[in-house]
Protein backbone atom coordinates (compact mmCIF):
# COMPACT_ATOMS: atom_id res chain seq x y z
CA UNK A 1 0.00 0.00 0.00
CA UNK A 2 1.43 3.34 -1.09
CA UNK A 3 0.24 6.48 0.68
CA UNK A 4 0.52 10.08 -0.47
CA UNK A 5 -0.39 12.69 2.12
CA UNK A 6 -2.30 15.59 0.55
CA UNK A 7 -3.24 17.80 3.48
CA UNK A 8 -3.96 17.87 7.21
CA UNK A 9 -6.20 20.51 8.79
CA UNK A 10 -8.20 20.91 11.97
CA UNK A 11 -11.11 19.18 10.23
CA UNK A 12 -9.57 16.27 8.37
CA UNK A 13 -6.58 14.64 6.74
CA UNK A 14 -6.60 13.74 3.05
CA UNK A 15 -4.53 10.88 1.68
CA UNK A 16 -4.25 9.12 -1.64
CA UNK A 17 -3.93 5.35 -1.23
CA UNK A 18 -2.55 3.17 -4.01
CA UNK A 19 -2.91 -0.58 -3.52
CA UNK A 20 -0.99 -2.94 -5.77
CA UNK A 21 -2.47 -6.19 -4.40
CA UNK A 22 -3.78 -8.69 -6.92
CA UNK A 23 -5.74 -11.96 -7.07
CA UNK A 24 -2.80 -13.93 -5.70
CA UNK A 25 -2.64 -11.87 -2.48
CA UNK A 26 -4.58 -13.24 0.49
CA UNK A 27 -6.87 -10.81 2.36
CA UNK A 28 -6.12 -9.97 5.98
CA UNK A 29 -8.06 -8.25 8.75
CA UNK A 30 -7.47 -4.54 9.31
CA UNK A 31 -9.23 -1.91 11.41
CA UNK A 32 -10.20 1.69 10.69
CA UNK A 33 -8.49 4.22 12.93
CA UNK A 34 -11.01 7.04 12.46
CA UNK A 35 -14.26 8.03 10.85
CA UNK A 36 -13.50 8.25 7.16
CA UNK A 37 -14.97 8.65 3.71
CA UNK A 38 -12.98 7.26 0.76
CA UNK A 39 -13.76 7.83 -2.92
CA UNK A 40 -12.64 5.01 -5.24
CA UNK A 41 -10.73 6.65 -8.11
CA UNK A 42 -9.49 3.66 -10.07
CA UNK A 43 -9.56 -0.14 -10.13
CA UNK A 44 -11.87 -2.41 -8.15
CA UNK A 45 -11.76 -4.52 -5.01
CA UNK A 46 -13.99 -6.34 -2.56
CA UNK A 47 -14.68 -4.80 0.84
CA UNK A 48 -15.76 -7.15 3.64
CA UNK A 49 -17.35 -5.36 6.58
CA UNK A 50 -19.51 -6.78 9.39
CA UNK A 51 -20.41 -9.86 7.38
CA UNK A 52 -21.30 -7.86 4.26
CA UNK A 53 -19.53 -7.94 0.92
CA UNK A 54 -19.30 -4.78 -1.19
CA UNK A 55 -17.87 -4.63 -4.70
CA UNK A 56 -16.03 -1.31 -4.89
CA UNK A 57 -15.76 0.33 -8.32
CA UNK A 58 -14.74 3.79 -9.53
CA UNK A 59 -17.20 6.20 -7.92
CA UNK A 60 -18.03 3.94 -4.96
CA UNK A 61 -17.68 5.33 -1.44
CA UNK A 62 -16.12 3.39 1.43
CA UNK A 63 -17.17 4.50 4.92
CA UNK A 64 -15.04 3.74 7.96
CA UNK A 65 -15.67 3.86 11.71
CA UNK A 66 -12.96 3.76 14.43
CA UNK A 67 -11.87 0.27 15.49
CA UNK A 68 -14.23 -1.40 13.01
CA UNK A 69 -12.57 -4.40 11.38
CA UNK A 70 -12.61 -5.06 7.66
CA UNK A 71 -10.68 -6.85 4.94
CA UNK A 72 -10.20 -6.28 1.22
CA UNK A 73 -10.09 -8.81 -1.60
CA UNK A 74 -8.63 -8.31 -5.06
CA UNK A 75 -10.10 -11.16 -7.08
CA UNK A 76 -11.51 -8.97 -9.85
CA UNK A 77 -8.69 -6.72 -10.92
CA UNK A 78 -4.91 -7.13 -10.99
CA UNK A 79 -4.04 -3.60 -12.04
CA UNK A 80 -4.21 -2.10 -8.56
CA UNK A 81 -6.65 0.43 -7.22
CA UNK A 82 -6.63 3.97 -5.86
CA UNK A 83 -8.75 5.69 -3.20
CA UNK A 84 -8.91 9.32 -2.16
CA UNK A 85 -9.52 9.06 1.58
CA UNK A 86 -10.68 11.78 3.96
CA UNK A 87 -10.16 10.93 7.64
CA UNK A 88 -12.24 13.09 9.94
CA UNK A 89 -10.75 14.77 13.01
CA UNK A 90 -12.68 14.44 16.31
CA UNK A 91 -13.71 18.10 16.15
CA UNK A 92 -15.49 17.54 12.83
CA UNK A 93 -17.10 14.30 14.02
CA UNK A 94 -18.44 16.19 17.04
CA UNK A 95 -20.09 18.65 14.64
CA UNK A 96 -21.67 15.90 12.56
CA UNK A 97 -22.37 13.38 15.30
CA UNK A 98 -21.08 9.83 15.68
CA UNK A 99 -24.61 8.40 15.71
CA UNK A 100 -25.50 9.45 12.16
CA UNK A 101 -26.96 6.44 10.35
CA UNK A 102 -24.67 6.96 7.36
CA UNK A 103 -21.74 5.66 9.42
CA UNK A 104 -23.49 2.27 9.51
CA UNK A 105 -23.62 1.85 5.73
CA UNK A 106 -20.15 0.42 5.17
CA UNK A 107 -20.16 1.54 1.54
CA UNK A 108 -22.27 3.50 -0.92
CA UNK A 109 -22.83 2.53 -4.55
CA UNK A 110 -21.82 5.07 -7.22
CA UNK A 111 -24.33 7.93 -7.18
CA UNK A 112 -24.50 10.89 -9.51
CA UNK A 113 -24.06 13.56 -6.84
CA UNK A 114 -21.11 11.69 -5.34
CA UNK A 115 -19.48 11.19 -8.76
CA UNK A 116 -19.46 14.96 -9.33
CA UNK A 117 -18.11 15.84 -5.87
CA UNK A 118 -15.58 13.01 -6.07
CA UNK A 119 -14.33 14.37 -9.40
CA UNK A 120 -14.00 17.83 -7.82
CA UNK A 121 -11.97 16.29 -4.99
CA UNK A 122 -9.77 14.50 -7.55
CA UNK A 123 -9.14 17.77 -9.39
CA UNK A 124 -8.31 19.54 -6.13
CA UNK A 125 -5.91 16.75 -5.12
CA UNK A 126 -4.19 16.92 -8.50
CA UNK A 127 -3.83 20.70 -8.28
CA UNK A 128 -6.17 21.18 -11.25
CA UNK A 129 -8.71 23.22 -9.30
CA UNK A 130 -8.59 26.32 -7.13
CA UNK A 131 -10.89 24.65 -4.62
CA UNK A 132 -8.82 23.52 -1.63
CA UNK A 133 -8.54 19.78 -0.98
CA UNK A 134 -10.13 20.33 2.43
CA UNK A 135 -13.10 22.15 0.91
CA UNK A 136 -13.69 19.43 -1.67
CA UNK A 137 -13.38 16.78 1.04
CA UNK A 138 -15.86 18.54 3.32
CA UNK A 139 -18.35 18.85 0.47
CA UNK A 140 -18.06 15.11 -0.24
CA UNK A 141 -18.40 14.21 3.46
CA UNK A 142 -21.44 16.48 3.83
CA UNK A 143 -23.18 14.79 0.91
CA UNK A 144 -22.38 11.26 2.12
CA UNK A 145 -23.65 12.05 5.62
CA UNK A 146 -26.85 13.57 4.26
CA UNK A 147 -27.76 10.52 2.17
CA UNK A 148 -30.81 8.60 3.26
CA UNK A 149 -30.29 5.01 4.36
CA UNK A 150 -31.86 2.04 2.65
CA UNK A 151 -29.16 1.38 0.06
CA UNK A 152 -29.11 -2.36 -0.65
CA UNK A 153 -25.62 -2.30 -2.12
CA UNK A 154 -23.59 -5.26 -0.93
CA UNK A 155 -26.53 -7.45 0.06
CA UNK A 156 -27.37 -10.92 -1.23
CA UNK A 157 -25.48 -14.07 -2.13
CA UNK A 158 -23.89 -13.91 -5.57
CA UNK A 159 -21.42 -16.37 -7.07
CA UNK A 160 -17.82 -15.17 -7.31
CA UNK A 161 -17.85 -15.91 -11.05
CA UNK A 162 -20.84 -13.62 -11.56
CA UNK A 163 -19.28 -10.87 -9.46
CA UNK A 164 -16.18 -10.96 -11.63
CA UNK A 165 -18.30 -10.77 -14.77
CA UNK A 166 -20.21 -7.72 -13.54
CA UNK A 167 -17.17 -5.88 -12.24
CA UNK A 168 -15.44 -6.41 -15.59
CA UNK A 169 -18.57 -5.11 -17.35
CA UNK A 170 -18.61 -2.00 -15.15
CA UNK A 171 -15.01 -1.26 -16.10
CA UNK A 172 -15.94 -1.76 -19.75
CA UNK A 173 -18.83 0.70 -19.41
CA UNK A 174 -16.54 3.28 -17.83
CA UNK A 175 -13.96 2.89 -20.61
CA UNK A 176 -16.63 3.29 -23.31
CA UNK A 177 -18.81 5.84 -21.51
CA UNK A 178 -18.52 8.36 -24.35
CA UNK A 179 -20.09 5.85 -26.76
CA UNK A 180 -23.68 4.73 -27.25
CA UNK A 181 -24.07 1.62 -25.08
CA UNK A 182 -27.23 -0.43 -24.92
CA UNK A 183 -28.14 -3.16 -22.47
CA UNK A 184 -27.66 -5.97 -24.98
CA UNK A 185 -24.13 -4.86 -25.87
CA UNK A 186 -23.12 -4.58 -22.21
CA UNK A 187 -24.66 -7.97 -21.50
CA UNK A 188 -22.72 -9.58 -24.34
CA UNK A 189 -19.49 -8.35 -22.74
CA UNK A 190 -20.44 -10.45 -19.71
CA UNK A 191 -21.75 -13.44 -21.64
CA UNK A 192 -25.22 -12.90 -20.17
CA UNK A 193 -28.65 -12.18 -21.58
CA UNK A 194 -29.83 -8.60 -21.18
CA UNK A 195 -32.37 -9.68 -18.55
CA UNK A 196 -29.91 -11.57 -16.34
CA UNK A 197 -27.23 -8.92 -16.84
CA UNK A 198 -29.55 -6.16 -15.62
CA UNK A 199 -30.56 -8.11 -12.50
CA UNK A 200 -27.00 -9.09 -11.61
CA UNK A 201 -25.51 -5.66 -12.29
CA UNK A 202 -28.03 -3.95 -10.01
CA UNK A 203 -27.32 -6.47 -7.24
CA UNK A 204 -23.52 -6.26 -7.47
CA UNK A 205 -22.97 -2.57 -8.22
CA UNK A 206 -26.03 -1.13 -6.52
CA UNK A 207 -27.28 0.81 -9.57
CA UNK A 208 -28.48 -0.16 -13.04
CA UNK A 209 -26.07 -0.26 -16.01
CA UNK A 210 -27.60 2.91 -17.47
CA UNK A 211 -27.33 4.74 -14.16
CA UNK A 212 -23.66 3.72 -13.93
CA UNK A 213 -23.07 4.90 -17.49
CA UNK A 214 -24.60 8.34 -16.80
CA UNK A 215 -22.61 8.67 -13.58
CA UNK A 216 -19.37 7.76 -15.33
CA UNK A 217 -20.10 10.49 -17.89
CA UNK A 218 -20.84 13.01 -15.14
CA UNK A 219 -17.55 12.20 -13.45
CA UNK A 220 -15.70 12.84 -16.72
CA UNK A 221 -17.63 16.08 -17.21
CA UNK A 222 -16.78 17.36 -13.74
CA UNK A 223 -13.09 16.71 -14.27
CA UNK A 224 -13.11 18.48 -17.66
CA UNK A 225 -15.02 21.45 -16.24
CA UNK A 226 -12.53 21.76 -13.39
CA UNK A 227 -9.39 21.40 -15.49
CA UNK A 228 -9.80 23.50 -18.65
CA UNK A 229 -11.86 26.08 -20.54
CA UNK A 230 -13.22 23.78 -23.23
CA UNK A 231 -16.72 24.94 -24.27
CA UNK A 232 -19.47 23.25 -22.28
CA UNK A 233 -21.20 22.18 -25.49
CA UNK A 234 -18.03 20.38 -26.62
CA UNK A 235 -17.73 18.66 -23.24
CA UNK A 236 -21.34 17.46 -23.41
CA UNK A 237 -20.80 15.80 -26.80
CA UNK A 238 -17.33 14.51 -25.95
CA UNK A 239 -18.53 12.55 -22.93
CA UNK A 240 -21.47 10.99 -24.75
CA UNK A 241 -24.45 13.30 -24.26
CA UNK A 242 -26.13 13.85 -27.60
CA UNK A 243 -28.07 16.86 -26.39
CA UNK A 244 -26.72 19.91 -24.53
CA UNK A 245 -29.94 20.66 -22.65
CA UNK A 246 -30.12 17.06 -21.41
CA UNK A 247 -26.53 17.30 -20.17
CA UNK A 248 -27.20 20.59 -18.35
CA UNK A 249 -30.35 19.20 -16.68
CA UNK A 250 -28.62 15.96 -15.68
CA UNK A 251 -25.55 17.74 -14.31
CA UNK A 252 -27.67 20.27 -12.38
CA UNK A 253 -29.74 17.48 -10.86
CA UNK A 254 -26.57 15.71 -9.69
CA UNK A 255 -24.46 18.68 -8.59
CA UNK A 256 -27.17 21.08 -7.47
CA UNK A 257 -25.72 23.71 -9.80
CA UNK A 258 -25.23 24.31 -13.51
CA UNK A 259 -22.06 23.16 -15.30
CA UNK A 260 -21.09 26.84 -15.71
CA UNK A 261 -21.43 27.52 -11.97
CA UNK A 262 -19.53 24.34 -11.14
CA UNK A 263 -16.70 25.44 -13.44
CA UNK A 264 -16.52 28.85 -11.79
CA UNK A 265 -16.43 27.24 -8.35
CA UNK A 266 -13.75 24.74 -9.37
CA UNK A 267 -11.55 27.23 -11.18
CA UNK A 268 -12.01 30.34 -9.02
CA UNK A 269 -12.08 28.73 -5.60
CA UNK A 270 -14.75 28.73 -2.91
CA UNK A 271 -15.90 32.16 -1.80
CA UNK A 272 -16.71 33.03 1.86
CA UNK A 273 -20.49 32.73 1.43
CA UNK A 274 -20.03 29.34 -0.27
CA UNK A 275 -17.92 28.13 2.65
CA UNK A 276 -20.71 29.25 4.97
CA UNK A 277 -23.27 27.25 2.98
CA UNK A 278 -21.02 24.18 3.23
CA UNK A 279 -20.70 24.61 7.00
CA UNK A 280 -24.47 24.92 7.30
CA UNK A 281 -24.92 21.69 5.34
CA UNK A 282 -22.60 19.89 7.74
CA UNK A 283 -24.50 21.29 10.71
CA UNK A 284 -27.84 20.12 9.26
CA UNK A 285 -26.39 16.63 8.79
CA UNK A 286 -25.89 16.29 12.54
Amino acid sequence: MLLTSLCSTSNLTANLYRCTAGPEDKPFVEAHDSYSVAFVRRGSFGYLNRGRHFDMLPGSILIGRPDEEYSCTHDHHDGGDECLCFKLKPELVATIGDDVESWQRGAVAPRAELMVLGALAEAAAAGDSNVAVEEAGLALVAKVVSLETGDRHGMGKIRAKDRRRIVAAAHWIEEHAQEEIDLAAAGRESGLSAFHFLRLFAKVVGVTPHQYLIRARLRQAARLLAEDDQPITDIAFEIGFGDLSNFVRTFHRAAGMSPRTFRRLAQSGMRPHERKILQERLARAA
